[in-house]
């Protein structure tokens, strides 16, 4: 296995010792281990938080090995729209890839829990970004950027909206859960 990144590389960007990393991973043949097709082995699809605490907390507290699940993540693990790319995912995983059950799994202390567009807008016109682009007429960004109050509330909707798309098979079984950010101890949303 090649070297972490250490002191000596940090004067390099992160996508530079990435590459690095990469190289050395590719050339010692550390993906063997990793081998798979496409297709989920469990037919599972998880759909969950983009947060860096899941990144290997998730698929460890869940018992999940490389090539058993679909993961799709996304900001606070929702469905925002009927037609929005966590929901496409979902729907090629369930008609090409064969999966037959869906979980959906949000997480304690959640980022997207409270997040609003107002929020982002200083930081965005801090960085530069102009105004006039904030003010777009073909999107509403106080709705398209605003988070969710309540997890289980949360959950509950994204479960009901892939249920309840037109396009997911009655078949499919979905179930919603919080699991702890810490701990990986999963709850289930009823």
């Amino acid at each position: 296995m090649p070297e972490r990144i250490t002191e000596a590389t940090q004067n390099t960007s992160n996508i530079d010792q990435v590459l690095a990393f990469n190289r050395e991973y590719v050339a010692s043949k550390c993906y063997e281990k990793h081998l798979t097709d496409k297709y989920p082995g469990k037919k599972l699809a998880v759909l969950s938080c983009m947060d860096t605490r899941l990144s290997v907390l998730l698929q460890d507290a869940l018992g999940l090995k490389n090539g058993d699940a679909k993961v799709i993540k996304n900001a606070g693990a929702v469905i925002p729209s009927p037609w929005d790319s966590a929901m496409r995912s979902l729907i090629v995983a369930v008609y090409e890839l064969g999966v037959t059950e869906i979980m959906v799994v949000a997480h304690t202390t959640c980022g997207a829990c409270h997040m609003s567009f107002a929020h982002f807008k200083e930081e965005m016109l801090h960085r530069g970004i102009q105004a006039g682009e904030l003010e777009r007429t073909d999107i509403d960004l106080d709705s398209w950027l605003e988070g969710f109050h309540n997890t289980e509330e949360s959950v509950r909707n994204t479960v009901a909206a892939i249920v309840n798309h037109p396009l997911i098979p009655s078949d499919v079984i979905v179930r919603g859960f919080i699991i702890d950010s810490a701990t990986g101890e999963l709850t289930e949303v009823k």
